[in-house]
């Protein structure tokens, strides 16, 4: 028997389709051995060697694949294919006492059979560079993380954390906010006509672009009003036609970052889901008549390159389904970034005869919508350019140049298989079709539009406008992306206003202590730096401790001076909440067991409510305000007036806000096993409504 250890227990039933007899499949579930959360366990003075300790939840793991190993003829860690998964590969393979020269490690960057048969005739050693590059991340990160986190805990508030990338991230999202909160709007105006060939209803909207030869800017109404003077009644003569033809590249296909760029700007789905999502694909979902079948290829990645193999597939397909003429002379290949690592394909489609539509009764929808994604946008990358034919018609009225653009696709090339998201810019608008025109021609005037227009600054970050810019800016690697947002949420550095991310006031507070003391170690520059270099040790072109080691070097002073700074005292965030006690409003505040609720005259007023989402229900019948629906301390549900520091009416029933009809007493919505009655909250009433 072969022993085949895996990462997720998820990927086994797809896998083991592949394997053949005489293999047997165990899961480590992740990472089996790592640096302990309960002591620092680096060593700084002894060559910054870290002490691995076997996982508290991981110990029955580790006894099942010891025993399994030892009957085992050969062991194979087939670990996902990239730095910490060669990382756990190693920690496996030391647990299990095989040696470091010999070939135990097998990689595949899909769950196929041909990918699978073809990595078990090719194992390899362990990759001790790529083990260390990761061995470098996780240090440098641990000395981030217990050596500034407690300072800002001491000099802030308790549970907070910060991080080598997560705080770069907080950061850009902070320095967007103030952007915008500085920001200062400036005036400028629009003038547009409404225009058509005599003879011809269709209208021709064009946009002033020049004023007396040179491109204007209106700033005011009054420089509108004198450019415009006499404007209606001027002769409006095409004096410029300018033909073109232009196309349009198809894009790449996706790698992790623009695949969970589009997956919200098309679906509309969050980092957390997207990440989620294609994690199933990857591993396999259960198909009618095949078993679990692996969809897609490995989706941790920032290569945009696609295998021999699947681009012929690509080739085959294209031809058949659309024709020959959407294949292009040569394959599209895409440049890489400057600093992707480059070790996988793109993500793709493991079959294109598996398109989406046939499998949409077996995929729940945000599995399909993000494997039609992926899909279409492989298919698209694969084909021809899409073609326009353009056309730029000038006119001149007086002293001003009007313009219209025209924009008519000829060929739809990759348009046809893949629906790019456009941005669109309502200053240069441009329109499908623009009538037959012609030098000199004189058209017919029917209306003129001045509209005042102010700046805009800067759109905060989605997030996967913020994954684009820590793509964009080397912050981060593919599998960090999802986690450092979700981190953020977590720890309450970021909100969400929509889709929009807003810093919080505590994330503020963090970032600028941050920003104070250490502003050189969380800046863009070190940090993707420091990823470059993590990249060298992957490369076996730098040695993983002298990077730490000036890491440390640097960051350690900046802790001394840290230590030694003010206490910044974090603001309690104002509710429109009133207190029942003293009538001041109250603010959230956080102790050691989480958020609540508590008065903004504290010490004077020590008055605490649990915080918890303000549900109302009913009608006071006192004052008529609403009534909140509260708790008491053994969770019995009871109705009091919103304005409860003024007026103290109370029910154990949700009041309706109406009186009885003959005793003049509140009447009730009563809830017995159930059902309810409206009815009079006297007792000794019987009225009840219908």
């Amino acid at each position: 028997m072969k022993l085949v250890i895996i990462e997720s227990p998820n990927k086994r039933e797809s896998l083991k389709k592949y394997l053949g007899e005489g293999y047997e499949v165990l899961s480590s579930k992740g990472h089996v051995r790592d640096l302990p959360t309960k002591s620092f366990a680096v060593d700084l003075k002894n060559n910054y060697e870290p002490h691995y300790e076997i996982m508290p939840d991981k110990n029955a793991i580790v006894k099942e694949l010891t025993r399994e190993a030892k009957k085992a003829e050969q062991v194979l860690i087939a670990s996902d294919p990239d730095r910490e998964g060669e990382a756990i590969a190693w920690h496996i393979a030391y647990i299990l006492g095989i040696p470091a020269d010999q070939k135990c490690r097998i990689t595949f960057n899909e769950i196929s059979k041909t990918a699978v048969q073809k990595a078990l005739t090719q194992p390899r050693t362990i990759d001790e560079s790529l083990v260390n590059a990761q061995q470098a991340r996780r240090i440098l990160d641990r000395l981030v993380g217990y050596k500034v986190s407690p300072i800002i805990c001491k000099k802030i508030k308790s549970n907070l954390s910060a991080g080598r990338v997560q705080s770069v991230a907080l950061k850009l999202v902070v320095d967007r906010e103030r952007e915008i909160s500085n920001f200062k709007p400036e005036e400028y105006w629009n003038v547009s006509v409404d225009l058509n060939k005599f003879n011809d209803k269709q209208h021709i909207k064009a946009l002033a672009t020049l004023y007396k030869g040179k491109k204007v800017k209106f700033k005011n109404q009054e420089e509108v009003e004198n450019a415009c003077a006499g404007i209606e009644n001027a002769e409006y003569k095409v004096s410029k036609i300018k033909r073109s033809k232009t196309s349009s590249h198809a894009p790449a296909p996706f790698t992790t970052s623009t695949m969970q760029q589009e997956a919200q700007n098309k679906a509309g789905m969050s980092t957390a889901a997207t990440t989620r999502a294609a994690q199933i694909l990857y591993e396999g979902v259960e198909i009618p008549g095949e078993g679990k079948t692996a969809l897609i290829t490995y989706i941790r990645t920032d290569s945009t390159r696609v295998s021999a193999d699947a681009a012929a597939m690509a080739k085959e397909y294209i031809a058949k389904e659309y024709g020959t003429n959407y294949l292009p002379a040569k394959l599209n290949v895409y440049g890489a970034k400057k600093d992707a690592q480059d070790a996988h394909e793109a993500i793709r489609p493991i079959s294109l005869e598996k398109n989406p539509e046939s499998l949409k009764k077996c995929l729940k929808p945000e599995l399909y919508k993000l494997y039609k994604l992926i899909y279409e946008r492989f298919l698209a990358s694969q084909m021809t350019e899409a073609k326009y034919d353009n056309v730029s018609v000038d006119i001149d009225a007086n002293d001003i140049t009007f313009r219209v653009t025209g924009k008519t696709m000829t060929f739809a090339g990759w348009t046809s298989a893949y629906k790019q998201v456009e941005e669109t810019d309502e200053e240069n608008e441009v329109v499908d079709k623009v009538p037959p025109l012609e030098e000199g021609e004189v058209l017919n005037f029917n209306s003129i539009k001045k509209e005042q227009k102010f700046t805009k600054p800067p759109v905060r970050y989605t997030e996967s406008t913020l994954i684009k810019a820590m793509d964009e800016k080397g912050i981060g690697r593919p599998a960090t992306y999802a986690p450092t947002i979700a981190l953020l949420a977590n720890r309450n550095y970021t909100e969400k206003d929509k889709k929009y991310l807003l810093p919080t006031e505590i994330g503020c507070t963090v970032n600028d202590f941050l920003q104070k003391y250490f502003a050189t170690v969380f800046n863009v520059d070190f940090t993707a730096d420091m990823e470059n270099k993590l990249d060298q040790v992957a490369e076996n072109t730098a040695e993983w401790r002298r990077v730490i080691d000036k890491f440390w070097r640097f960051l350690e002073p900046l802790l001394t001076t840290a230590n030694g700074g003010e206490r910044i005292k974090a603001e309690p965030e104002m509710t429109d909440i009133k207190c029942e006690k003293c009538g001041k409003m109250m603010v959230i505040r956080e102790g050691r067991y989480g958020k609540f609720l508590g008065c903004s005259n504290y010490p004077t007023c020590k008055n605490i409510q649990p915080l918890e989402k303000t549900e109302y229900k009913g009608i006071c019948p006192k004052c008529g305000k609403r009534m909140t629906v509260r708790k008491t301390k053994t969770q019995k549900i009871y109705y009091s007036c919103e304005d409860y520091a003024n007026c103290k009416f109370m029910s154990w029933d949700e009041p309706t806000g109406k009186n009885c009809p003959k005793c003049g007493e509140h009447i009730i919505t009563k809830t017995f096993r159930g059902n309810q009655t409206i009815k009079c909250s006297n007792k000794e009433c019987d009225y009840v409504e219908e």
